[in-house]
């Protein structure tokens, strides 16, 4: 297992994180359709995890109504582990109850919610508290005084946010600057092969701020695990009752076929190169990885142990490009002369 610093802070999280949305004694609806590993499932899966290596789980209240949090919580207690061996990320702005202040972004729901989520894991400190969306009604500025306070009072480390836009993020950092505020330091987004779209606006700004990525969904909700195919889907999936992230399967297909020459010819899963693809990218920090068994979380975490070589790397870059979009078509044909190093005048 490598480890990777997060964001521009001097903490070091492992490049595979553990992640709890299926931890749940029992869920219904869209939660039920994603997993219910109980409580002895839960205690063997971040054992299994911890032994490889992996010292980051995250999970949030929303996930099956707070269940999630009392079952990781309860296994770090249960399996004995010290607090400082792990690096612990959650997350708050999701319905948490029926009145119109339960949920979103302002002050009093972070509030409320950094004390819910603390009491239900029996926790003292939240090393990374994350927005889980974006909230399009409370300033930004309220958002981040709440969080700054959380930092000066030390309930939380490090703050983070999930599934914003790159401007509005920049507008957080500026805000930060300007105030003297914690900053956020990372971004939970959906990225996968099959899902490129977050190299346009927001991998560069990350790049160019030094935030950390933690991804969410790198095998696009399954889809790319190789169980799948255009006329196939696994009895039991996920996506069978729950479609999502939403995937162009007219171009994750070919991702897929070319991910499995490279899996047959290592012997591996299709899922390893996939998660081993997200790996190779230099804006990632850690992917996140859900499972439902043992022997899942098994194949996953080995993903950690596979370096693509050039050529592999180079045919699945071909074969998953973006399709040019502007400005970025524009950006490209105006400055391919403007590259780092010595300036070459260009043949005439």
């Amino acid at each position: 297992m490598k480890y990777r610093r997060l964001g521009r802070t001097g903490l070091y999280v492992s490049e595979i994180c553990l992640g709890a949305m299926t931890f749940a004694e029992e869920s219904a609806g869209m939660w039920g359709a994603i997993g219910a590993v109980a409580q002895p499932g839960v205690d063997a899966m971040i054992e299994q995890a911890l032994a490889a290596g992996v010292n980051f789980i995250d999970t949030a209240d929303v996930y099956s109504a707070g269940q999630s949090e009392k079952l990781v919580g309860q296994a770090l207690k249960n399996l004995g582990v010290k607090r400082s061996d792990v690096v612990i990320a959650t997350k708050v702005y999701g319905e948490m109850g029926k009145g119109p202040n339960d949920r979103g972004a302002s002050r009093g729901h972070i509030m409320d919610g950094v004390k819910a989520s603390l009491d239900r894991m029996g926790l003292d400190h939240i090393d990374l508290f994350q927005i889980h969306a974006n909230d399009p009604i409370t300033p930004v500025e309220e958002t981040l005084r709440a969080l700054d306070d959380l930092v000066s009072q030390g309930l939380v480390r490090y703050i983070g946010c999930s599934n914003w836009q790159a401007w509005k993020m920049m507008k957080a950092h500026g805000i930060s600057d300007r105030m003297g505020y914690a900053r956020f330091e990372s971004v939970q987004a959906y990225y996968s092969i099959a899902g490129r779209d977050l190299e346009r606006d927001v991998a560069p700004m990350l790049e160019d701020q030094q935030m950390g990525l933690m991804v969410w969904s790198p095998l696009a909700g399954g889809l790319l695990s190789g169980k799948f195919g255009p006329d196939e889907t696994p009895e039991g999936a996920r996506r069978a009752s729950f479609d999502f992230p939403p995937v162009n399967r007219d171009r994750a297909w070919p991702c897929v076929a070319a991910m499995r020459r490279i899996a047959e010819a290592r012997g591996v899963s299709v899922a390893r190169i996939a998660l081993a693809y997200v790996l190779s990218r230099p804006f990632v920090t850690t992917v996140i990885i859900g499972a439902k068994t043992n022997e899942q979380l098994d194949d996953n975490l080995a993903a950690a142990e596979i370096e693509l070589t050039a050529d592999e790397l180079k045919a699945l870059d071909e074969v998953s490009a973006l399709p040019p979009e502007y400005p970025g078509w524009m950006l490209g044909r105006q400055s391919h002369s403007r590259v780092p190093g010595p300036f070459k005048p260009q043949k005439t």
